[in-house]
């Protein structure tokens, strides 16, 4: 094999001051994308892991054999109805991307193809469907697509009835839009340039050019972005203009998107709310006098909050996350215990009941669910040992009809497994939940491999889900750990504030209370502990191991967000003013040295640190691909171990990966084959 040095990288001082503090930065020309000397830099980076991970190149494969062996690569989804038509996507094998397909009236009818993915992919690396939305007559198809992996997209618009393209391509779009109700205005987003911030919706004729279209709304306050979507009853289109703590609907009615937009309720500071639409009222989820929000109702004509009667009240212990509308039924999507829960409520007596789920840990959520004159609820579940399943409940006689299991091929058995659920005590005597799958015959021994992810931003629940690839892990003895740190949502509102802002610290300590509740139970050990975290969980990782680094044999860190007070005083990269809310403004120095005391990057030291594997993405428009591109450069420059630190960048690709479903599974084959590798198990 031949030895490649690891790269380093060129140092230029770079002088940053604010509030008298001075930070040198070596490493900040790395920012300037189209530089060779950076690109340079990158594909060096990945010769050099790709040189160290040589020795594991054939464990990778078996990984990947291994993975793809047990998709039923020829599948199906469990179709749904809307407006006359069976609607499903289908894969078939060999190839990367999903066949979305419907038939009118019947399942027996003849098969229509709306888009076929992988035709549409076809000469590009990197390849994603965005929104894709159906005419109210059912003939014509909008869909957008990002060929870059920048979450920039296309919008096209093709006639179902002849597959041709008609109209006019619209460019540098979110990807998100919605049809009026007269077949030919089509309404979409786009972004400012500069900061990918979605900030205005336009109206689109078919016939007419891109730079005729009208413009409809501008969000002008940096903190919010916007989206569009049509009501579950069809009658409204609705602009939602959020930030991470406040919102505001505007609307107009899908049959004169010409009308002037009304304003449902005008934003406040720190009100929260989204809006459904039944019969002659509109529900309002709300925060308002309600940290884990209720549900009020209010008259289609009169939507101030005087005009709001109270159908669902707060309560202390219950979050309300969501709620479904039909004729005869409200079901409300509800977490209690850091477990969602679906709650049924007939309208007219008021009677109600929850599903029963009968695991430990799990997950469920309200599935695709467009007719309102229906007594069926379709929801999904899945849990750390049950794969990804699609039920129909019957709401009046309580039946439930499971549709679909994810096939899992090669034996697999659910009773192989087992899931728990136990708690760690935070510093401050907080009870951190932690979701654990092993293998049965596991025995806490102390020795056992374990790999531990969490996330901990946004208000994010990180709940427990079945995964095909992590039984690779499993299968070889691997104890599998969800930390639900502060920072997330799982226990509710205040879960989430008390991971925020100047209570950030909170999600890092979390974490390690988590790790060292692990091993006093003796179910792993720092010797055999592999911590993963990406984006915010990226951050996470990031910051644990500049405080406890002695914690973990291993990290890997995906698309880390690690340069947290440089990016946060830059107001030019994407998302940055509307993370003020998130993680505070650093124009003010008390958030400013808060941010510093914990930033990944500004925090790395002369120490040890464990193995790392950083992965990380050019077309990133979430986290910079500089950001972990400074912080391996950083590490290799101060750290006084000689563990392994690889940076892998996808040069072709954003912040999620590969796009296509092999390909997404070659990378995971990769990281579990660096994982395997720096605790032996090759």
């Amino acid at each position: 094999m031949q030895v490649i040095n690891p790269p380093l990288a060129t140092k230029k001082t770079y002088t940053l001051e604010k509030h008298g503090d001075v930070r040198i930065d070596p490493y900040y020309w790395m920012r300037e994308r189209e530089n060779q000397e950076v690109i340079d830099y990158l594909e060096e980076e990945n010769a050099y892991t790709a040189s160290m991970m040589e020795p594991s190149k054939a464990l990778e494969e078996t990984l990947f054999s291994e993975m793809r062996s047990r998709i039923k690569e020829d599948d199906e989804s469990v179709p749904y109805r809307r407006n006359g038509y069976w609607y499903y996507t289908r894969y078939e094998e060999g190839k990367e991307y999903p066949v979305y397909c419907r038939k009118k009236e019947s399942l027996t009818a003849p098969e229509e193809v709306l888009l076929d993915a992988n035709k549409e992919a076809e000469g590009y690396e990197y390849f994603a469907v965005g929104a894709m939305v159906i005419s109210d007559d059912n003939q014509l198809l909008a869909f957008a697509v990002d060929t870059v992996g920048r979450r920039i997209y296309e919008i096209k618009v093709k006639d179902l009835k002849t597959g041709q393209p008609i109209g006019n391509t619209l460019k540098e779009t979110v990807g998100n839009c919605c049809w009026a109700a007269d077949n030919k205005t089509l309404l979409y987003t786009t972004q400012d340039k500069e900061t990918l911030r979605p900030n205005k919706v336009w109206k689109h004729q078919l016939d007419t050019e891109q730079q005729e279209d009208q413009l409809l709304f501008e969000e002008t306050d940096e903190k919010f972005t916007l989206q569009i979507h049509r009501t579950k009853s069809r009658r409204y289109i609705f602009i939602n203009s959020g930030s991470t703590t406040s919102s505001e609907i505007h609307y107009v009615e899908a049959e004169t998107p010409a009308q002037e937009l009304k304003v449902f309720l005008p934003r406040e500071e720190k009100h929260e709310y989204q809006v459904e639409h039944f019969e002659d009222k509109f529900y309002i989820l709300t925060n308002w006098q309600a940290t884990n929000f209720r549900l009020m109702e209010a008259p289609i004509h009169a939507t101030e909050k005087e005009d709001w009667t109270e159908v669902i009240a707060h309560r202390g212990d219950v979050l309300l996350e969501g709620i479904e509308v039909f004729k005869d039924y409200m079901v409300l999507e509800e977490r209690i215990g850091g477990l969602t829960h679906l709650r049924i409520k007939h309208w007219s007596d008021g009677e109600e009941h929850y599903l029963d789920f009968g695991e430990a840990t799990y997950s469920a959520w309200i599935s695709v669910n467009y007719d309102f004159d229906t007594k069926i609820l379709r929801y999904g579940y899945n849990s750390l040992t049950t794969p990804r399943s699609t039920f129909d409940y019957h709401m009046g006689s309580r039946h439930k009809e499971l549709l679909k299991q994810q096939p899992v091929l090669g034996g697999f058995s659910s009773e192989d497994y087992q899931a728990e659920r136990i708690h760690a005590t935070a510093a401050d005597g907080t009870q951190i939940p932690i979701s654990l799958v092993y293998k049965k015959g596991f025995e806490k021994h102390g020795h056992a491999p374990m790999y531990l992810t969490a996330y901990g931003s946004y208000g994010y629940s990180y709940d427990p889900y079945f995964s095909v690839v992590r039984l690779s892990l499993l299968d070889r003895g691997f104890v599998f750990a969800i930390a639900h740190v502060r920072g997330g949502e799982e226990m509710g509102r205040p879960w989430y504030e008390d991971g925020k802002l100047l209570h950030k610290q909170n999600t890092f300590t979390d974490f390690i209370a988590c790790t060292e509740h692990l091993i006093a139970e003796g179910y792993s050990s720092p010797d055999r502990i592999v911590a993963n975290g990406g984006s915010a969980g990226g951050l996470l990782v990031g910051a644990v191991i500049n405080m406890r680094p002695e914690l973990y044999k291993a990290v890997v860190a995906d698309v880390p967000f690690v340069d947290v007070v440089t990016t946060m005083l830059d107001e030019s990269i994407p998302l940055t003013v509307g993370e003020y809310e998130e993680w505070g403004n650093p124009n003010d120095p008390a958030y400013y040295f808060y941010m510093k005391s914990y930033s990944p990057y500004d925090q790395v030291k002369a120490q040890n640190y464990p193995n790392l594997l950083v992965t990380s993405g050019l077309h990133d428009s979430q986290v910079q691909y500089w950001e972990p591109t400074k912080w391996v450069a950083k590490l290799r420059e101060l750290k006084t171990d000689n563990n392994l630190l690889l940076l892998k960048t996808n040069m072709s690709a954003g912040h999620g990966g590969a796009s296509g479903r092999f390909e997404t599974l070659r990378e995971i084959a990769f990281e579990f084959a660096f994982i395997l590798m720096i605790l032996g198990m090759e």
